[in-house]
C-alpha cells in the first residue's frame, strides 16, 4: 500500500532503445497522426458543408469522426513525445486520464457502430418508416445515451482499476496505459473485481457484435430481393463501408484482449496494441470515402471548393 501511495509515475514500454529508431518511431508516428487527422475532419468538414449528407447515417459518422480524433490524440502523441525526448515516463494521474479516455473513447466508437447498424436495417428493411423512426431527435438521444452510458462505464472501469494497490513493479508492457497491463502490476485479491468487470465488457461486446450481425443477416436478405441490379448496388455501398469499419474495429479488439497475456515484455503486446488502437481510427475516414459513393462526391467537392477559392 506504501508503494501505491508513494508511486507518481508509470514507465510505458518503448520501441527501442536505440536512439535511431526511436527518431524512426517518432516519425512514423506523426505520419500516422496527422494522417488520422487529416481524414477524420474532412469526413466532419464535408458532411457538415453538404446539405445532402445531413441524414441520421452521416450524423452518426460526424460522431464516429470525432472519437476516431479523440482516440489516436490520446495515445499517439504522449508516445512520440516520449520517443524525442528518450524518456518512458507517463505521470500517475496522466495514466488514470489517458485509461479514462481511451476507453470512452473505444467504448462509445462500439456503441455508435451498433446504432449505425440499426440504422441501415431500418433504413434498408423498413424503409416507409425509416423518417419516422430515426427522426432527429431519436439520433440526438441514440447518440447522447452512447456518450453518457460510455462516460459512466469508463469512470468506472478506471476508478476500479486504480483504487487497487501497485506493488508488482511501475512498468507497463504497453506503449500507453490499459487494463490488463496495469492488472498485471497489482497485489491484491481485489484485482479479481476487475477481472470480473472486463468479462463483463466483453460479454456486452459480444451482444453488440451479435446485434449487428442479425442486423446485416436481414439486411443481406432484403438486398438480395431487390429486382434491380442498381438499386442492389446502391444498397450495398451504404452498408460495405459500416461493415468493413465494423470487422476492423471487432477483429483487432477481440485478438488483443483475447490472445493470451504474457508476465514479460513482448513484442506481440506491442504490435497488438499499435493494430487495435491507431489502425481503426486512421483507417475508418479511408474506407468512408474509398467504399462510399456520397462521400467520396462530397470530398471531391470540398476540394474543387477550396480549389476555386484558392485561385
Amino acid at each position: 500500500m506504501s508503494y501505491r501511495t508513494n508511486m507518481t509515475e508509470f514507465l510505458l514500454l518503448g520501441f527501442s532503445d536505440v536512439r535511431e529508431l526511436q527518431i524512426l518511431h517518432f516519425v512514423v508516428f506523426l505520419v500516422i497522426y496527422l494522417a488520422g487527422l487529416m481524414g477524420n475532419l474532412l469526413i466532419i468538414t464535408a458532411v457538415a458543408l453538404n446539405h445532402h449528407l445531413h441524414t441520421p447515417m452521416y450524423f452518426f459518422l460526424v460522431n464516429l469522426s470525432i472519437l476516431d480524433l479523440g482516440s489516436i490524440s490520446v495515445t499517439i502523441p504522449k508516445s512520440m513525445a516520449n520517443s524525442l525526448m528518450n524518456t518512458r515516463s507517463i505521470s500517475y494521474p496522466g495514466c488514470v486520464t489517458q485509461l479514462f479516455l481511451f476507453l470512452l473513447f473505444a467504448g462509445t466508437d462500439l456503441a455508435l457502430l451498433t446504432i449505425m447498424a440499426y440504422d441501415r436495417y431500418v433504413a434498408i428493411c423498413q424503409p416507409l418508416h425509416y423518417e419516422r423512426v430515426m427522426n432527429r431527435r431519436a439520433c440526438v438521444q441514440m447518440a447522447a445515451s452512447a456518450w453518457i452510458t460510455c462516460i459512466v462505464y469508463s469512470a468506472l472501469h478506471t476508478g476500479n482499476t486504480f483504487r487497487l494497490p501497485f506493488c508488482q513493479s511501475n512498468v507497463i508492457n504497453q506503449f500507453f496505459c490499459e487494463i490488463p497491463q496495469l492488472l498485471k502490476l497489482t497485489c491484491s485479491d481485489s484485482y479479481l473485481s476487475e477481472i470480473g468487470l472486463l468479462a463483463f465488457s466483453v460479454f456486452l461486446s459480444l451482444n453488440c457484435f451479435v446485434f449487428i450481425i442479425v442486423s446485416y443477416v436481414q439486411i443481406f436478405k432484403t438486398v438480395l430481393r431487390i429486382p434491380s441490379e442498381q438499386g442492389r448496388g446502391k444498397a450495398f455501398s451504404t452498408c460495405l463501408p459500416h461493415l468493413t469499419v465494423v470487422s476492423l474495429f471487432l477483429c483487432t479488439g477481440f485478438f488483443a484482449y483475447l490472445k493470451p497475456t504474457s508476465s514479460s515484455a513482448s513484442g506481440l503486446d506491442l504490435m497488438m496494441g499499435v493494430l487495435y488502437s491507431l489502425m481503426p481510427p486512421v483507417m475508418n475516414p479511408i474506407i468512408y470515402s474509398m467504399r462510399n459513393k456520397e462521400t467520396k462526391a462530397a470530398l471531391k467537392k470540398l476540394f474543387v471548393r477550396r480549389l476555386f477559392t484558392i485561385n
